[in-house]
């Protein structure tokens, strides 16, 4: 039997098949942006015909589908998720657009308000209140709700969204007005800040209720339609949906959830990390994943990623629990322009899938990275996906001498100069996920995956001082192939406010216990496999109006110090944070959150390769590196373990291709990956 991982990209949609032996078949298309599951059909089709199947037999034959998507991304990006209404708190209808009082320039004067997601017309305030401790001040009014949800159907919108102050210690209201809407809107999207974000700080759950609301549709239409077409297709397995936490779902609670997988590509890469970090046995890796729209960068420590529930995503707060990932529009397809001032700036426009770089010869015409690292000589223009599509170097050169013109350089020199800016763009993203969070980037590998990142990833090491990267086999699709290696997960969360002795051990394990038992459930309505909790809090100190997570892992709730424990290590979290600490200070609790894990069947062994004799390159090429240099030629897919090649080199794969320089150590690893080393 199969398991199938997709990843729907900017650029390229990438599919691992992985069978029961451990054997990886991959494959990569062109996504198609106005209907993504087209390009992955195409996709299946090309993934079968590596395997000597047709699609009906592969899918026949696969036990389940991994999908990480970017709808519900683009949608909010792009401003193109549904129109919403808030039914909201009378009084409080404006919250979402006066924010938390901050703007994300504190300093620009002249910077715009960000637009609200909801107009002003479409944001209603109901009669009702809940006050802070789940008691009732007012009744929910329901002639009040008559009118508003008269007025929203009025406007014709598709979505309501709704958020009633202090509706997480107490949802009735919220219930209550879902019957209500679904009485009358019978075919509208319902958000409820009770479901999507049941906790305390009220921008960050009706920010995040909107975007749940807004991007829910679009989700929901794009599911819908792929399953249908898998279905139709012959599939009869499940098909589960990457998490931003970095677990999978299924469709029915994904739609229901639809914020929870804003960044769901990002976070298959990092499931891929963390089992590469296994298999390295190297704990510190900072993740780089480039492909052609966009690069994320992630840092794990101890072979984990940070999670944070403090994340915007075009400028729009989601705070559920999502791995923390650095975004940067710097890909392949990133373009390159220079400004009447004469400075070069590549990103953060790219050029897409369509019409993509100038090189496709599918009528783009800007400048792009991917253009200029053909006319570098990187790119071998009759071996692009495998060969089934040849780029155009003289369309190449034609888009790069424009840039030289602007610049007065040769056409190398701009060139040169695009490949540079946008490895000072990427290396200024890792300073951003390390120092200027207090870790030293030289302490830690990169491990760099996504279609682009070979061609690019030793120089970037190189401005950090790291010393090494490491490149898998899978590199070009290892998102696709991470998604393998998760599990079902579901993240609760109960607000409880108070300093930690007043709240006491007796009601933490209290908050834990409802939780965990709320978590199993609703997992064993679609999992009946073991199942692991993990728990954690929120904490701040009594001056503070921000708190900081605390994993509880590896502590026994029931131990009869608990709640020393819990103190000392939020103590010691902090001092990791911020380099201090205040041990004779308040410490108060905030939130206690918990995640429900359902063990799924993890990738079969990475197969070990056979050793084998000198290799020799399968051809050469003229890559420029400060001079013009002939430059062997590796095939990636062939390479035994405990090869060893000085650079500079190129090694190429159907998907991918990797460029040594000089000064750079290459040396196989067991499973067939590269292992560079760094002078």
């Amino acid at each position: 039997m199969f398991r199938i991982g997709i990843d729907v990209g900017g650029t390229f949609t990438d599919l691992v098949a992985v069978d029961d032996s451990g054997r990886v078949v991959l494959a990569k298309s062109v996504s198609t942006p106005k209907d993504p599951s087209l390009g992955v059909m195409e996709g299946l089709g090309l993934l079968a015909a590596e395997l000597g199947r047709d699609p009906a037999s592969l899918l026949a034959d696969t036990e389940r589908i991994v999908h990480g998507t970017t709808v519900a991304t683009n949608a909010l990006l792009e401003r193109k998720g549904a129109k919403v209404g808030l039914l909201t708190t009378q009084g409080h209808r404006d919250v979402i657009e006066m924010r938390e009082g901050l703007k994300h320039d504190r300093y620009n004067l002249r910077m715009p308000p960000p637009i609200p997601l909801v107009p002003r017309a479409l944001r209603i305030g109901v009669q009702e209140r809940m006050r802070f401790d789940g008691t009732v001040e007012t009744l929910l009014s329901r002639a009040s709700l008559a009118a508003g949800i008269r007025r929203l159907r009025q406007a014709g919108v598709e979505t309501v969204a709704v958020c009633y102050l202090h509706a997480y210690r107490d949802p009735r209201h919220e219930l209550a007005t879902r019957e209500a809407v679904a009485k009358r809107m019978p075919e509208a999207y319902i958000s409820l800040s009770s479901e999507v974000l049941p906790q305390i700080k009220e921008y960050e759950r009706v920010c995040t209720t909107v975007v749940n609301a807004y991007v829910g549709p679009a989700l929901s239409r794009y599911l819908r339609r792929l399953a249908e077409r898998l279905k139709a297709a012959g599939y009869r397995g499940d098909v589960l949906i990457m998490q931003s936490h970095g677990g999978v779902a299924p469709i029915v609670d994904s739609v229901r959830l639809a914020a929870g997988a804003i960044l769901s590509g990002p976070a298959g890469g990092i499931a891929g990390s963390r089992y590469c970090a296994r298999l390295l046995s190297e704990g510190n890796l900072i993740s780089f994943d480039m492909g052609g729209t966009s690069t994320d960068i992630s840092l794990l420590e101890g072979g984990e990623p940070q999670l944070t529930g403090d994340k915007a995503v075009g400028g729009y707060k989601v705070a559920l629990p999502s791995i923390d990932i650095h975004t940067l529009g710097a890909g392949g397809g990133s373009i390159a322009r220079v400004d009447p001032g004469g400075i070069l700036h590549v990103g953060p426009e790219s050029a897409g899938a369509d019409p993509g770089p100038a090189c496709y010869g599918k009528g783009g015409a800007a400048t792009t990275v991917t253009d200029a690292n053909l006319v570098l000589g990187y790119l071998d223009p009759a071996n692009f996906l495998g060969g089934r599509t040849h780029l155009d170097p003289d369309a190449a050169l034609t888009a790069v001498e424009k840039v030289a013109k602007r610049l007065g350089s040769t056409a190398i020199a701009a060139a040169e100069g695009v490949h540079r800016v946008v490895n000072t763009n990427m290396a200024e993203g890792i300073r951003i996920v390390s120092v200027r969070r207090g870790m030293d980037p030289r302490r830690f590998a990169l491990l760099a995956f996504g279609g682009a990142a070979g061609l690019h990833i030793t120089e970037v090491a190189r401005m950090l001082e790291i010393t090494r990267v490491v490149v898998p086999r899978v590199a070009a699709v290892l998102s696709a192939w991470g998604m393998l290696a998760t599990d079902l997960r579901y993240e609760f969360v109960r607000t409880h406010v108070g300093e930690v002795q007043r709240v006491g051990a007796a009601e933490l394990r209290r908050l834990f216990a409802e939780i965990e038992a709320e978590g199993r459930r609703r997992l064993s309505a679609a999992f009946s496999g073991p199942v692991s909790v993990r728990r954690s809090v929120d904490m701040r100190y009594g001056e503070q109006i921000f708190e900081i997570a605390v994993p509880l892992d590896g502590l026994d709730v029931n131990a009869p110090d608990l709640m020393e424990q819990v103190v000392e290590r939020f103590h010691r979290r902090h001092e990791e944070l911020y380099t201090y600490s205040a041990p004779g200070q308040e410490v108060v609790l905030v939130n206690a959150r918990l995640a429900v894990v359902g063990e799924l069947p993890t990738l079969p062994a990475e197969p070990v390769l056979e050793a084998a004799g000198a290799v020799r390159p399968q051809g050469g090429r003229r890559v420029y590196l400060g001079t013009w240099l002939d430059v062997p030629v590796y095939n990636l897919d062939t390479l035994p373990p405990g090869h060893e090649v000085k650079g500079p080199a190129v090694f190429e794969s159907a998907t991918t291709t990797v460029v040594v320089r000089n000064g750079e150590r290459v040396l196989v690893t067991p499973h067939g990956w590269l292992d560079i080393r760094l002078g």
